[in-house]
């Protein structure tokens, strides 16, 4: 870099009470006395906006009534079918969790019966057998509540097992035959060969075998891999992701709500012709609501997600795209598959928060981080996330950011429209937040609950409405940050920490009338189109605008730290900029007005700038860059520096700041 290039004063900034410019932008001399007659009206004082005040709260995401709202994570070990104590949809988690489906089906009896007797327990009376068929229609079976919706659930598996690829039939295929969890693990994308190589992972299902006609589930691999102290490497990784579907069977579930399979439903439905097999000859106990497929690779692509978190949304998107291969195999239905992602998120959510999990989640974590590091050559966190990262579509089919969360949301509601009421307030499941823990390390308890809380889903989804939360979470959208600000918040990053704490990007739209502060010495990235109105401050670290209007709304206050426009084009301030001495602005100069800084309000400046440019926008001698336009700008940077090779000369006005390339190599 050259040496400082600006030898203008500091400006010192100070509150005048005085006529001055609004903090928003406002010009001109509104609100000015009537001067004497004969005396020229006096010039309005431009002064600087003071910090954004603090609104004086945060939000809060409370845990919904326990008295009224039995919270699974307490009650994950009542999941139990053949126990009588556990046999409605009162007495047992796995069946209330998902209760929203009796909105749209009425089972023929309220209790987990299908195929199933319990003896009398404990007060509670014997299970006895139902008299269920498993035959849709017939004198044995529920009765449809909402017809429209129902038939919706149909219709779309008749549809899409018509139109089905066959690289489609292929993929339902191998979701449906292997373990999921070998399954889920090419979601690592240029991870997964160390990860399959230090878990030791098999499967002997490579492809749709010849005589694929004539055998049902015969994946002779090992599905997550070798644990335990046979596999003193990695052993306590694969532990935690076969220990994560603790009572989570969703064999109650079925056995409660007695919904057949698709293909029982309609004769349209075209299951997987290989995959005939493995259609059962039982009914009785084949219910498909809710998919055990779909819960086991959501809460095996959750593990993964945990302990790698340099790849949570490509692995939470991946347990949700098995769960919709198994529509596309004409195995389950979309409610099926609604279903079986809100009871994975829940066991895997209990699993962490309790039992021998609880202790073994952060060995597990670091584990992977040491052995995955070691693999790729990676030297830190950061490197790694950046190797976790460097495939394109070709090879990794979730390199498309943007593509994956649009699919993600398809996956969440599949063509559903909303029939229930479109505004109830999202509520967050009891020990929901510590599905965020190692995404958002550097957020408490509380935020991470406000994360989910703000990037939750719209109400009035079929079967999606349940009282504790489950079904609406987005933990794709939750792992890009809030996705609004309701009050103060406060973001403390700790670069020493390494990985996230020391980087990490926020891509949500983020809205709300809250204040953001950025503290500690991480870099936080914002990237959505945000509208937060509280205003911005920077107190240290280094605070990023990856786009035109990642400061919201609101006034920015630069009191210390680096704040950085590395947008692909003009950073706009829809109020007011003040820069305090000992601090930075820093501008990734590029075409199309990268980098460069638009203030609708005054723009008090003061430390330094620091310029550099982008790859292929290097300017040339004589070429005049206006970095800092405004309504009214005032004072000046007391030092100004460009890459080597470079010199600029600044022309302060009343309103621009522009730089004047006089040397370049």
């Amino acid at each position: 870099m050259s040496p400082f290039l600006s030898s203008s004063r500091p400006f010192v900034l100070t509150l005048v009470a005085a006529l001055c410019l609004s903090a928003c932008g406002g010009g001109g001399d509104s609100g000015a006395s009537t001067p004497t007659t004969g005396t020229a009206p006096t010039a309005p004082v431009v002064v600087a906006a003071g910090a954004p005040k603090d609104l004086g709260f945060t939000d809060a995401a409370p845990v919904p009534d326990v008295a009224t709202v039995p919270p699974f994570v307490d009650n994950v070990a009542t999941n139990q079918r053949g126990d009588a104590r556990y046999a409605t949809k009162e007495t047992n988690a796995g069946v209330r969790v998902v209760a929203g489906f009796l909105d749209f089906w009425t089972p023929s009896t309220l209790l987990v019966d299908a195929g199933q007797t319990a003896p009398a327990q404990a007060g509670f009376p014997a299970v006895v057998a139902s008299n269920w068929s498993g035959i849709p229609g017939d004198a044995t079976d529920g009765k449809s509540v909402n017809a429209a919706v129902l038939g919706h659930n149909i219709q779309y598996v008749i549809d899409v097992t018509t139109a089905r690829t066959s690289a489609q039939e292929l993929a339902a295929y191998l979701d449906d035959r292997r373990g999921k969890a070998y399954s889920v693990s090419d979601g690592l994308g240029p991870l997964t060969a160390a990860w399959r190589a230090a878990a030791q992972q098999t499967t002997t299902i490579t492809g749709i075998a010849a005589d694929a006609t004539t055998v049902k589930y015969d994946d002779g691999g090992n599905n997550s891999g070798v644990g335990g102290s046979a596999n003193p490497g990695f052993g306590t990784v694969v532990d935690l992701v076969n220990n994560i579907g603790e009572n989570g069977s969703t064999e109650p579930a079925k056995r409660y709500f007695k919904y057949a399979r698709p293909w029982r439903w309609s004769s349209s439905v075209k299951v997987v012709p290989s995959l005939e097999p493995a259609k059962s000859s039982t009914p009785t106990t084949d219910g498909g609501f809710v998919s055990g497929h779909t819960a086991e690779a959501v809460r095996n692509g959750f593990a993964f997600g945990y302990v790698v978190p340099e790849r949570f949304q490509e692995m939470v998107a991946r347990g949700l795209e098995l769960g919709e291969n198994r529509i596309l195999a004409g195995m389950h239905s979309p409610l099926d598959v609604i279903g079986g992602r809100i009871q994975g998120h829940a066991v895997a959510a209990a699993s962490l928060s309790t039992g021998a999990n609880a202790a073994r989640k952060a060995a597990a974590r670091a584990q992977a981080q040491s052995v995955l590091m070691t693999a790729v050559g990676a030297t830190d966190a950061t490197a790694l996330n950046t190797f976790a990262h460097s495939q394109g579509t070709d090879q990794d089919r979730f390199a498309d950011h943007a593509a994956s969360k649009a699919a993600y949301l398809r996956r969440m509601t599949f063509g559903f429209t909303q029939v229930g009421d479109k505004t109830k307030p999202a509520v967050v499941p009891k020990g929901a937040e510590v599905l965020l823990e190692t995404r958002l390390p550097y957020l408490d308890a509380e935020q991470r609950r406000v994360v989910l809380k703000t990037t939750a889903i719209a109400s009035g989804y079929p079967a999606m409405d349940d009282p504790e939360g489950w079904g609406r979470l987005n933990l794709f959208d939750a792992a890009d940050g809030y996705g609004a600000f309701n009050g103060d918040v406060v973001v403390k990053m700790d670069a020493s920490l390494g990985g996230f704490h020391a980087m990490d990007s926020w891509r949500n739209d983020i809205g709300g009338a809250g204040k953001l502060s950025k503290t500690g010495t991480g870099t936080l990235r914002l990237g959505g189109k945000n509208s937060y109105s509280g205003g911005t401050q920077l107190v240290a670290g280094t605070l990023q605008a990856d786009s035109a209007s990642a400061f919201g709304v609101g006034n920015v206050y630069v009191g210390g730290g680096t704040l950085v426009c590395n947008a692909p084009s003009t950073v706009t301030m829809a109020g007011a900029y003040t820069q305090l001495g000992g601090s930075t602005l820093q501008m990734n100069i590029g075409g199309n007005g990268a980098g460069r800084l638009s203030v609708k309000g005054v723009a008090a400046l003061d430390g330094t700038l620091n310029i550099t440019f982008k790859a292929g926008a290097a300017p040339s001698v004589g070429d005049v860059l206006t970095v800092v336009s405004s309504g009214a700008l005032i004072g000046k940077f007391s030092a100004i520096t460009v890459p080597a090779g470079y010199k600029v000369t600044p022309t302060y006005t009343a309103t621009e700041l522009s730089l004047r390339i006089d040397a370049a190599v």
